[in-house]
């Protein structure tokens, strides 16, 4: 069996960019996307996509699943780290120094500042669950009611 890795690859991406395009969320694709993007007023969530497993087992889940709550972010925009590498750059260095780089991962930001994360490492062995849990802890503490 002879198989195209890049083929294989482009499949993955177009699937994981699909689940989050129907949980209603804004590809990012550009540095000037993010720019606009984070520049609206009110709460965003940004959430970094990738192709690894935990992405597609666990934080995309999370994602679809975590809005469907009496209080969520005014936006919902992701950047695929690996893919739209511009476009992640940015949102990064709109996280600031303090901001460890890792994919996936989740951003609560508020007119423009992070006011919360969810890393990797709060992603990576957990179950969707505690991340939905974990998300939703956030959108209380920093989101208004829908």
């Amino acid at each position: 069996m002879n198989m195209d890795y890049d083929l294989f690859m482009q499949e993955i991406v177009t699937t994981a960019r699909g689940e989050m395009d129907a949980a209603g969320y804004e590809q990012l694709r550009t540095p000037e996307e993010v720019e606009q993007a984070f520049a609206r007023p009110g709460t965003t969530l940004v959430m970094v996509n990738s192709v690894c497993g935990c992405a597609g087992g666990i934080a995309r889940p999370a994602a679809t699943n975590a809005v469907h709550y009496d209080k969520r972010p005014d936006h919902l925009v992701t950047v695929f780290a690996g893919q739209d590498k511009e476009a992640t750059a940015a949102a990064r260095h709109f996280f600031g120094e303090d901001h460890i780089p890792s994919s996936p991962s989740f951003v609560l930001m508020k007119d423009g500042n992070v006011v919360a994360e969810v890393g990797r490492h709060e992603i990576e062995g957990h179950d969707p669950v505690s991340v939905i849990t974990n998300l939703q802890a956030n959108f209380e503490e920093h989101c208004d009611e829908i």
